[in-house]
């Protein structure tokens, strides 16, 4: 299902490359060229997106019990080394630009079309951000939220071309350009950083976890401890895991549907998730052995 939303992308990618190119040739803009040079980025993390998205669809087997969603992280580190790559070439033809300015040409109609362009891109990121979230996919969030920054860069280098049309000023255009390239970089290691976040089994977020040390204390004014929790997520998939420990005079049944119940109201607080308990009795001095898990 998701990936129709990854073509989607590259078909925005694909529009938006042909459209900004054209502007730069109608205009000699190298700010208009760096902006046309990251739509290419976002065509290579589209691609990556859809194989990515391809393998994490895929269910779990004997070689991967676990499933295949963790590859979701590969194509948001891809994409984020990309647009480092893309931010050097820029910067790169941005400086040979300073040192030889050249005037600009057909300015109206290459903003126009670098515009249309714009437009495009913001209403695909912003399907592609809501569809991530709700589906918890940080590939089609990540391309997302690419798209959105590739806005802004654009109505920024939009606004340096017509001020250097404006002014006369030929260095203020690849001035424009190492800019971009700049707000290129954070986005791509914001996208590496998170990447590596999720591929290192980091825990779940702030909010999510105090949503589920409130599901606990619910059960502790009942007489149930616990330790040992841990968390983790793999993509669009959440892991936790707690020991349970309840009173050693408990029956079984009344043990079992204490730890069903509270995988089912932590399941309820983070929607997509799997849950794992292990009961232990409280009075039991062994159960304190593997308190210092975290």
């Amino acid at each position: 299902m998701l990936a129709r939303y990854a073509w989607l992308s590259i078909a925005a990618a694909i529009s938006t490359i042909s459209l900004k190119a054209g502007a730069y040739l109608l205009t000699g803009s190298v700010g208009l060229l760096s902006d046309a040079a990251e739509s290419g980025v976002n065509l290579a993390g589209a691609v990556m997106a859809l194989a990515m998205l391809t393998i994490a669809a895929r269910p779990a087997d004997e070689d991967h019990a676990h499933g295949h969603s963790k590859a979701e992280y590969f194509a948001s580190g891809v994409e984020g080394l990309l647009i480092l790559i893309a931010a050097a070439a820029i910067v790169a033809m941005a400086v040979e630009r300073l040192f030889n300015p050249r005037p600009l040409a057909q300015v109206g109609p290459g903003l126009a079309v670098s515009v249309g362009a714009s437009l495009i891109n913001l209403a695909v990121g912003l399907v592609l951000i809501r569809v991530g979230k709700q589906w918890n996919s940080i590939t089609l969030e990540a391309d997302g939220q690419h798209l959105l920054t590739d806005v802004w860069t654009s109505a920024g280098v939009i606004v340096g071309v017509g001020a250097t049309a404006l002014s006369g000023w030929h260095s203020l255009d690849p001035i424009v350009a190492i800019l971009v390239a700049a707000n290129i970089v954070w986005t791509g290691i914001r996208l590496m950083r998170r990447s590596v976040a999720g591929l290192m089994d980091a825990s779940l977020p702030e909010p999510e976890q105090r949503a589920v040390e409130a599901v606990l204390a619910r059960y502790r004014e009942q007489g149930v401890e616990f330790h040992a929790l841990r968390t983790r997520q793999a993509a669009a998939q959440r892991f936790v895991s707690v020991h349970v420990l309840v009173p050693g005079a408990s029956s079984v049944h009344d043990a079992h549907h204490i730890a069903e119940d509270l995988e089912h109201d932590i399941r309820a607080v983070l929607g997509n998730a799997v849950v794992t308990t292990h009961l232990e009795p409280v009075e039991d001095e062994i159960s304190n052995y593997d308190i210092d898990i975290h």
